[in-house]
């Protein structure tokens, strides 16, 4: 009887129970991120680097882990795909208006060559000029003045200046061009408005492929300051 207990007569089971419970007084897990000196007592195994962490450094991100998928920057394929919309919008709109810039032309062509025949009929200018260089317009005359228009005749072969010096001997306009003065008579288109160069000559502008003028065709005259190039409102002249 005195020796019945486990503990009396020192039995192995009792030794082995103790000694698989017995914690490791001693060991402990260092952190393995870079200046960190935090330890566990507990291994925080990170399941891709296979490294040892802290419990504030376990997680991929908080340790920059090396096997980190990190996603891959959209910043440049969304701008890239912005672009391309953009590209796409703006030569959409660039057909669109070369395209109604064409059909423009066209009725302008088809109108002038209505126009023409009128104007043929009613038109002043030098009765001494071949019908081959005669060239017809409706001339709109600057605001103000008290005849609207006027169907004038040129010759193709004359410089824009002296197209402006002929209208306005025709129409009875002041003309001081051949002056140093603030304003200046000047030719313009009708569909942008700008001032035509007096040194051009008339066919340059009969064959110019963005704005032609038109034989039976508008033009305007108009006063305009030395630093404008170009008339603003050109429908205000046809209303």
């Amino acid at each position: 009887l005195q020796h019945r207990s486990r503990d009396a007569h020192g039995c192995s089971e009792v030794n082995i129970r103790n000694n698989s419970v017995k914690p490791d007084q001693h060991r402990s897990y260092p952190c393995s991120y870079k200046d960190c000196n935090g330890k566990e007592l507990l291994p925080v195994l990170c399941p891709y680097c296979e490294k040892h962490f802290c419990l504030r450094h376990r997680h991929q991100s908080d340790h920059e882990c090396e096997k980190l998928d990190t996603p891959k920057p959209q910043m440049a394929a969304t701008q890239q795909l912005v672009q391309h919309i953009i590209g796409k919008y703006n030569s959409k709109k660039n057909e669109e208006a070369k395209s109604k810039k064409r059909k423009g032309a066209k009725n302008s062509e088809t109108a002038a060559k209505v126009a023409l025949m009128k104007l043929k009929m009613h038109a002043c200018g030098d009765k001494s000029l071949p019908q081959t260089e005669r060239i017809y317009f409706q001339v709109f005359l600057p605001k103000g003045n008290k005849e609207k228009s006027k169907p004038m005749f040129f010759c193709s072969k004359w410089s824009i200046g002296k197209v402006v010096d002929f209208a306005a001997s025709l129409a009875s306009l002041k003309n001081d061009n051949n002056k140093s003065t603030s304003q200046k008579l000047r030719l313009c288109h009708t569909a942008s408005g700008e001032a035509l160069p007096f040194e051009h000559t008339l066919e340059t502008w009969l064959s110019n492929k963005d704005y032609p003028l038109y034989n039976g065709g508008n033009i305007i005259l108009e006063y305009l300051d030395n630093d404008v190039l170009f008339i603003e409102d050109t429908e205000s002249y046809f209303s």
